[in-house]
């Protein structure tokens, strides 16, 4: 089984109409990346704290129609997150956080996970956010200890981070329980203080020696690549499809690629060093057709294995 752990949050959606109505929907980067290992059918359980606001019970509902576990998704009377989302060019997402007194900042420690777990994933705000940051970084140095796989997808938020070279130690500080790490451009940019384009593969080669196994880059309409445990880079288009937005798709290729794992007893950070090129290149193939569904549709809606079309190496 894979474990996500982190926040659910409402999106604020803008419907592009001309009188700047939102509409609410489901999400969160964990959240969403819960929800596309579900869909995608490989077993996965959620790990945070939800309200018992009507969002929460959303949340929840949504979580159980994907088929994911709920049994260690705690509950609160604080109310649940909401992301204000602004569309800018090609579908581009940013967002605006209201995050006082939610429930997901106060998530509790589980405890060590049970055994048939082989992966946890984290990230995005709930690696921000405190008293919950300290509680998901405690899961991540426990679990990396205890030998499951650790996948990290750091999701920047700016806005979100009051001092950022604090953050960036603290990232570094990761790494070293880190099995696999995941990013955007945009992401790297901002974690490297904005080095030059030029440079910013040798400092994705740094944070690798730093400990996790491979590291994958998402690069928008540019496709995605990957740093692999040899040392080569493995790169693949972008899924040709009309953008709607694009909410959740960092969050697909993340949940994508540990549906990829589990289908190949890959859950490790052994088995992510030994991958090679045309190995990478099916994950990474598969983890961009998942992402181009969710783009092509509005909000975070990452799709079902019955609408991939599987190759032969999926």
């Amino acid at each position: 089984m894979i474990v996500v752990a982190g926040e659910a949050l409402v999106d604020l959606v803008p419907t592009g109409g001309a009188d700047g109505a939102l509409v609410p929907m489901l999400g969160g980067g964990p959240f969403n990346v819960a929800i596309t290992v579900g869909r995608l059918g490989v077993p996965v359980a959620f790990v945070s704290r939800l309200s018992d606001d009507s969002f929460g019970a959303a949340l929840l509902a949504r979580l159980r129609d994907s088929h994911v576990d709920v049994g260690q998704v705690q509950r609160g009377r604080e109310p649940t997150t909401l992301a204000v989302v602004g569309m800018g060019a090609g579908g581009a997402a940013d967002y605006t956080f209201y995050v006082e007194g939610t429930a997901d900042r106060l998530v509790a420690d589980p405890g060590p996970l049970p055994s048939p777990v082989a992966a946890l994933s984290l990230g995005t705000l709930s690696l921000v956010l405190e008293p919950g940051a300290t509680v998901y970084e405690t899961m991540l140095r426990r679990e990396s200890a205890r030998g499951l796989l650790t996948v990290l997808d750091p999701n920047i938020r700016p806005a979100m981070i009051t001092d950022g070279d604090a953050y960036r130690g603290r990232f570094m500080s990761w790494l070293p329980d880190v099995g696999l790490l995941k990013m955007s451009v945009e992401d790297a940019r901002w974690l490297s203080g904005d080095v030059p384009d030029a440079e910013l593969l040798d400092q994705v080669r740094r944070w690798q020696r730093a400990g996790p196994a491979a590291v994958v880059l998402t690069k928008g309409d540019a496709g995605i690549m990957v740093l692999t445990g040899g040392g080569d880079i493995v790169e693949v288009p972008a899924a040709r499809v009309e953008v709607v937005d694009t909410i959740g798709a960092g969050d697909t290729v993340q949940g994508a690629l540990l549906v990829w794992l589990y289908r190949r007893s890959g859950l490790s950070k052994a088995a992510v060093a030994r991958l090679g090129a045309d190995d990478w290149h099916a994950a990474l193939t598969f983890a961009g057709a998942a992402a181009g569904i969710t783009v092509s549709r509005a909000g975070a809606e990452p799709p079902y294995a019955a609408e991939l079309v599987h190759g032969p190496r999926w």
